[in-house]
């Protein structure tokens, strides 16, 4: 498919080449000016590279949300989760006790390839000791990293025995995965939680949905809850896989930009896959571009709650030092023409980030009723012309209320404190050659494990260690949760596999069992894709009648 790209150009800027650009130009030469008069009469000695960057922010920050500037050091760490891979040794860790512990080693990796093991503990790395000594995960992670081809020699506690084991490890590139979890729901439904769009997502998903329909896969959710975005191409090489030969993905417009399209090329090997997408309040660009291309046809039934309405396009424009400015040139259209971004002050940066937290206010994660469906923001889907609602992000098929039931004090305390994720690394510690001599893999270990009543008391003991002060009304409110979450842990450390987490959780994630009902029942998944959620037209003339009185 021909690349729908948003083309990089090249920022250099210098005062030579500005006077010659913008001499005439009233505003720039004050600006100028006004850069000339502090350097050469301001009291103090002034930092003119700090100088001209504060004053870029200030220009942005009058401009709208997303319209940002990042130093080298902040751009190459925004773009690296994106890019697909980094340099570096190959583990997962945690820290237990202010000591790393190796959760797992990425397959074929360096670390790997030496022989560290899910379990060992990393105490010095080049001689540092890096155990017991409250170093941020940031510093340890900068002592693991380097460039590919250099080495870094670390010594390694092993179980119970007292010796250190020395390991010379070769740095080599590491990869960083956007699916986070895909297996098979049920005996005919796949699954796949994308958490990013990366330059390799349409690479991953292809071979997860390869590895699905090997084991019988016919019909599949694809979860992009909390996925913030990422690279466009990404999500619209994915729209590719599932839509027809012209039809239109999204297309972008502004004041300064003409308007371009991105169009399926028709070469899609999954046009007539049933599908089904789920979205909450966190998913945004990217993910809302895949969602509304998928909603707008009519080709894929939405679940969740309203997306996040983050519907600009950013331009980058770097600079000779490494830093960047990403400048909103344009706005993202669904194929209906809604316009993915919500609304926004100029220059309110506080109101448009307290957004979300006023949605919460207002009951839109709770209650269906709660949610304006303005007439006003009426669209059609272009194949059988449902009706669904503009206004900001994309409003699913099908709601799912945000269930907080379980949330309690003593659960906030003992996830912000470790307690949780300790507690995890603890058991698996103990009982790690248990585990994986009982359960033949995480399915059987899903169905088949539980905590005992003396691990749950050694669990609040470790949160009354930590002055966790115990309640006992809040632990029983919270009680399945806590039971959950140290399961999905457990699991995800002994299997070595990140999706295991999301295989045990899932079972409690209501927008994952509520796409799990509405993608096996045939009817109510065709009459929602035929003629829309009926709960909506109703509101909607409420809201309408409302607004009359």
């Amino acid at each position: 498919m021909k690349k729908f790209t948003i083309s990089l150009v090249l920022f250099i800027g210098c005062a030579s080449i500005m006077f010659a650009q913008y001499g005439r130009n009233g505003s720039m030469q004050k600006l100028l000016n006004a850069q000339y008069a502090i350097n050469t009469f301001y009291v103090d000695t002034v930092n003119n590279d700090k100088l001209v960057e504060e004053a870029i922010k200030g220009m942005l920050e009058s401009l709208d949300p997303h319209s940002t500037y990042t130093d080298a050091k902040e751009t190459k760490e925004l773009e690296e989760p994106l890019q697909g891979e980094f340099s570096g040794i190959g583990i997962q860790f945690n820290m237990k006790q202010d000591t790393l512990y190796v959760i797992q080693t990425t397959a074929g990796g360096p670390s790997e390839k030496v022989g560290i093991m899910a379990g060992d503990r990393i105490i010095t790395v080049n001689d540092t000791c890096i155990a017991g000594v409250k170093m941020k995960n940031t510093d340890i992670m900068k002592r693991l990293r380097g460039k590919k081809g250099t080495k870094v020699t670390v010594q390694v506690k092993r179980g119970r025995n007292p010796e250190l084991i020395t390991f010379r490890i070769t740095r080599d590139k590491i990869p960083l995965y956007s699916i986070d979890a895909a297996y098979m729901i049920d005996n005919k439904t796949g699954y796949i939680l994308i958490s990013r769009f990366g330059a390799k997502t349409h690479e991953e998903m292809m071979e997860a949905i390869q590895k699905l329909e090997k084991q019988g896969m016919k019909q599949l959710i694809i979860d992009l809850g909390n996925n913030g975005g990422g690279y466009l191409n990404a999500a619209i090489d994915m729209c590719n896989e599932f839509l027809q030969r012209r039809q239109l993905i999204v297309y972008t417009e502004g004041n300064n930009a003409p308007r371009q399209d991105a169009n399926a090329d028709g070469f899609g090997n999954y046009k007539d896959l049933k599908l089904l997408v789920i979205v909450d309040q966190l998913s945004a660009s990217a993910s809302e571009i895949f969602a509304g291309a998928m909603q707008d046809w009519d080709r894929a039934v939405v679940v969740g709650r309203r997306s996040y309405g983050k519907g600009l396009v950013q331009r980058p424009f770097r600079f000779d030092d490494g830093s960047m400015m990403r400048l909103t040139v344009a706005r993202y259209y669904t194929p209906s023409g809604r316009c993915i971004q919500k609304p926004y002050t100029k220059g309110d940066k506080k109101q448009y980030e307290e957004d979300l937290l006023d949605r919460s206010k207002e009951g839109e994660y709770y209650h269906l009723d709660s949610i304006q469906f303005n007439d006003s923001l009426r669209y059609r889907t272009l194949k059988n012309g449902r009706t669904i609602y503009g206004g900001g992000g994309i409003m699913p098929d099908v709601f799912v209320p945000l269930d907080t039931t379980e949330n309690s004090k003593y659960y906030r305390d003992m996830m912000a404190k470790g307690i949780i994720n300790q507690f995890a690394v603890d058991y698996v510690d103990k009982h790690r050659a248990q585990i994986k001599s009982k359960y033949k893999d995480v399915f059987d270990f899903d169905k088949r494990f539980s905590l005992t009543d003396a691990d749950i008391k050694s669990f609040i003991a470790m949160g009354e260690k930590d002055k966790v002060k115990y309640n006992d009304k809040d632990y029983k409110t919270s009680q399945r949760l806590f039971k959950s979450v140290i399961k999905g842990l457990i699991a995800r450390d002994v299997f070595a596999d990140p999706g295991a987490y999301t295989i045990v959780i899932n079972h409690r994630n209501n927008d994952v069992q509520e796409a799990l009902r509405v993608i096996n029942d045939d009817n109510l998944y065709n009459s929602l894709l035929t003629h829309g959620n009926p709960e909506y037209d109703r509101l909607a003339k409420e809201h309408k009648e409302k607004k009359k009185k």
